[in-house]
């Protein structure tokens, strides 16, 4: 079987190109060349997704079984998609958004007829329109279509973390190991699913050159539902510190220009969501998650404590942190003397 994905060395990407490799695919990276080493095997096509007619030239003589786009983010991106790829693959993959689903949520209980609308967050608005786009492609001329509708998917080099500033998770860490609070949206009793992309892997590859996945939108999530509360407790614990959260309603989060909290939070993470995978078990026989969060947050935890090329320092989110811990101990001090 022969696959081409574009991008195929990010944080979801990264352990499905490996997978396929492991398995036997035919498998060809498009994309810059910056992170070949990082799938051994895979073959390498250098080049800029954005240059379409550079592309088309390189794929000139090529046909696949799969392609996928993971760096797919605006309806621009997938008209050149469209043109590029018709007729030159039996499947092409989106990669959506669980953010696309309904903001705010009529029921926590999401399936993939969930209607799909977030007026909070251009990001999955776009989305939203790709997959219009393509479910019309599918429809009117055949373009052999499957979207996928990840929710929040990390690695062994990431952790999903609630908030966090522009330069990553570390100084989130850091400010733990430091003894600082650090935010939580809410109470931080709000159902959130995180997944290992080790566990996405088998389940997107489930999906590749099944003929019963054209057509279809699936999600492919956690059936692990955590609080905001257990997911930041158990970082805490890796790191061998106590959890000393700071509680801070979303919207006030989200009225802060610095950052985009509104769709961040707003339009995603602070709203309770319980996925149903049965869809995906329907696909996919005999898929199953193997890895609860705990278990697979101990090897994030170690990558960053041993890895100091991430352990990248943000002292304007560390301010920025300071700032809105003080706002919430003055507000209740002033509660208490009501």
């Amino acid at each position: 079987m022969k696959a081409l994905f574009i991008g195929g060395t990010g944080i979801i990407s990264t352990q499905i190109s490996r997978l396929l490799v492991s398995q036997g695919w035919n498998l060809t990276l498009l994309n810059r060349g910056n992170r070949a080493s990082s799938v051994p095997g895979a073959n390498q096509l250098i080049g800029d997704i954005n240059d379409e007619a550079a592309i088309a030239k390189l794929i000139e003589n090529e046909s696949y079984d799969v392609v996928a786009d993971f760096i797919c983010f605006t309806p621009a991106q997938i008209e050149r998609d469209i043109r590029l790829f018709t007729g030159k693959t039996r499947q092409f993959i989106f990669i959506s958004s669980a953010s696309a689903y309904q903001k705010p949520l009529a029921t926590p209980y999401i399936t993939e007829s969930t209607p799909l609308y977030n007026p909070y967050w251009e990001y999955s608005r776009n989305k939203i329109a790709i997959e219009d786009r393509l479910m019309k492609e599918y429809r009117e001329n055949g373009f052999p279509i499957t979207i996928v509708r990840p929710s929040h998917t990390y690695s062994r080099r990431s952790l999903p973390l609630s908030i966090h500033g522009n330069k990553g998770e570390w100084q989130v860490l850091k400010r733990m190991l430091e003894g600082k609070k650090v935010l939580v949206p809410g109470d931080g009793t709000s159902l959130w699913a995180v997944m290992s992309s080790r566990d996405f892997a088998p389940a997107f590859v489930g999906l590749m050159g099944n003929i019963h996945a054209i057509g279809q939108a699936v999600q492919i999530t956690s059936e692990e539902s955590l609080t905001w509360n257990q997911i930041m407790e158990t970082v805490a614990k890796e790191l061998g510190v106590e959890y000393k959260p700071c509680y801070v309603p979303s919207s006030l989060l989200a009225s802060c220009k610095k950052y985009d909290f509104n769709g961040a939070l707003i339009g995603d993470k602070s709203n309770s969501v319980i996925f149903d995978n049965a869809k995906l078990h329907a696909l996919v026989p005999g898929y199953t998650q193997s890895l609860r969060f705990d278990q697979a947050c101990k090897d994030s935890v170690r990558y960053f404590l041993t890895r100091p090329e991430r352990q990248v320092e943000d002292p304007e989110f560390d301010a920025f942190c300071d700032a809105i811990v003080a706002i919430m101990e003055e507000a209740e001090k002033k509660a208490a003397a009501l």
